[in-house]
């Protein structure tokens, strides 16, 4: 078995920042669990398998192929930056000719489109709705200890968690720096109701440095992942809280992980949201086994 692989930088135009995915292409039927061996051998937070619908179809002429994404840990619903680094595989690598591709996956057909400065994906709007401290008290004592917490809501579509720290925190600094507890949250939350933490801060005014509306950090160890460095689909959360919070249809945000992320959001009237980015690829090659 030979597969093309590459390892693509989404959320960002500079190798080694933003958040790493491993893409490969399907020409052929994949055995249902190579698809986690082959993850777990990329030990990359996300790998993505994009695949031929029909036997004619081919990678560069084609505008619909389907797609799965898969943790070291198992397969997950949905994963924003290993579907912005694969359309980035099609459009630059591969050079496919259609200005919009439709990926089929298991939270429906996304759709990713060309732009001047980089890749637009088309995602749901995930609403989150207010969340009562006392059922997850354990586990945010147990992630971030005695942080002050403004707000705090959950979103059933996707299991995560949104916890809102205070707006006396006034500084993007604090999140960076914030000592999280990831290691022990699979045993205090075991129910199956959270499987993402998502910590978010107000963002600050412009001034030397650019201006954010939010910032965020996004913590999944219930699946393998125990930070994630830039996440598309905790983005489709934040957008629809912050857009509340806020009354903006349209915001940036900074995922403050170590490599660090740039997005751009802008909500539809169709109850979707535009999230753009840019990518970087930094390795291409062939699996085999």
């Amino acid at each position: 078995m030979k597969l093309p692989v590459f390892v693509v930088d989404a959320f960002t135009a500079k190798a080694f920042h933003g958040n790493p995915a491993a893409v490969c292409l399907l020409e052929n039927k994949l055995d249902e669990d190579m698809h986690q061996k082959i993850a777990r051998e990329m030990n990359l937070s996300e790998t993505a398998f994009i695949r031929k619908l029909h036997p004619t179809d081919n990678f560069t002429q084609s505008s619909c192929f389907g797609l799965r994404w898969f943790t070291p840990a198992s397969e997950v619903p949905l994963c924003g930056h290993a579907t912005l680094a694969s359309a980035a595989v099609l459009f630059d690598k591969i050079k496919n000719v259609n200005s919009t591709l439709t990926f089929v996956t298991l939270s429906g057909e996304l759709k990713a489109r060309r732009a001047e400065d980089g890749i637009i994906l088309d995602l749901p709007l995930y609403p989150a709705h207010p969340q009562d401290f006392h059922e997850v008290e354990d586990l945010i004592k147990t992630a971030i200890g005695d942080t002050r917490v403004q707000d705090m809501c959950y979103s059933p579509d996707t299991r995560k968690l949104l916890v809102r720290l205070s707006d006396t925190y006034k500084s993007r600094s604090f999140l960076e720096n914030l000592k999280v507890n990831t290691q022990d949250l699979p045993q205090v939350e075991s129910t199956g109701k959270v499987k993402g933490l998502i910590l978010t801060l107000k963002g600050e005014p412009g001034g030397q440095t650019p201006a954010f509306d939010f910032y965020s950090r996004y913590f999944a160890p219930w699946v393998g992942v125990a930070e994630d460095p830039v996440t598309g689909s905790a983005h489709a959360v934040l957008s629809s809280y912050w857009s509340q919070q806020l009354g903006k249809k349209d915001m940036r945000a900074f995922q403050c992980s170590r490599r660090g992320g740039e997005l751009e959001m802008s909500l539809r009237p169709d109850g979707r949201v535009d999230i753009r980015g840019a990518t970087a690829v930094v390795l291409e090659g062939t699996l085999t086994a």
